[in-house]
């Protein structure tokens, strides 16, 4: 019988390779608390809100970015890669790797979060984080795009007609931005970042043992 629950505000972006490699290293270290229920959340963050629909070359903004070079890259990549083939995530960089703008990806996931309140299903909106990660990052497809969008959706069973009103008119949008306000306002300015019931903030991809240290503090509490 569950006798604690746990909140795990997990900030992150569908561009954050880092993100998906955070939440698998996260994944055994919620699987040893049997008798804790998790309420997963998770909240926008942008890390190029200003980037067009159509989206840039990957390898061109990580050097106008972070100044690396095109060896870096290949490095960082070949690196990525055999963490994911580690954690059974599968990255697979191209040279047409290209980073997009996610503002409506977040919107279908604040759409997922609710529709999953009203069906019971707390499940739905990690079940479509996870799937848009593997489109971008497995599929190489564009998330700024709406079909896209509605095909993650879809695959994930969210009606296909709630999801073009929501999209198409952008009826979450200020609930978005005003969710991504709030935790900036909180001091997050990277991705990921775990927050465990709204007292601790683990930083960055942590190691399985980290979670574990934090979530065995907020049972003792």
């Amino acid at each position: 019988m569950t006798n604690k629950t746990v909140q795990l505000d997990i900030v992150s972006d569908v561009m954050c390779p880092w993100c998906i490699v955070g939440y698998k290293q996260l994944l055994p270290a919620l699987a040893k608390f049997k008798d804790v229920n998790f309420e997963i959340n998770w909240q926008p963050f942008e890390l190029n809100p200003n980037m067009p629909n159509e989206g840039q070359d990957l390898r061109e903004h990580l050097h106008e970015k972070y100044g690396s070079t095109d060896e870096q890259s290949i490095e960082n990549r070949k690196r990525l890669t055999k963490i994911g083939d580690d954690l059974g995530f599968e990255f697979n960089f191209t040279e047409e790797s290209t980073i997009y703008n996610t503002f409506l990806a977040h919107q279908l996931l604040h759409h997922a979060k609710k529709i999953g309140n009203e069906q019971n299903k707390p499940e739905l909106q990690t079940k479509v984080k996870l799937a848009l990660f593997s489109a971008y990052f497995t599929e190489g497809k564009n998330v700024s795009d709406m079909n896209v969008l509605i095909e993650v959706a879809l695959a994930c069973g969210i009606e296909e007609e709630s999801v073009k009103d929501v999209l198409s008119h952008q009826i979450h949008k200020d609930e978005v931005r005003e969710i991504q306000k709030k935790w900036q306002q909180n001091g997050i300015s990277a991705v990921p970042a775990v927050v465990v019931n709204m007292q601790y903030l683990l930083s960055g991809a942590q190691p399985t043992e980290a979670y574990i240290d934090v979530i065995n503090k907020v049972i003792s509490e």
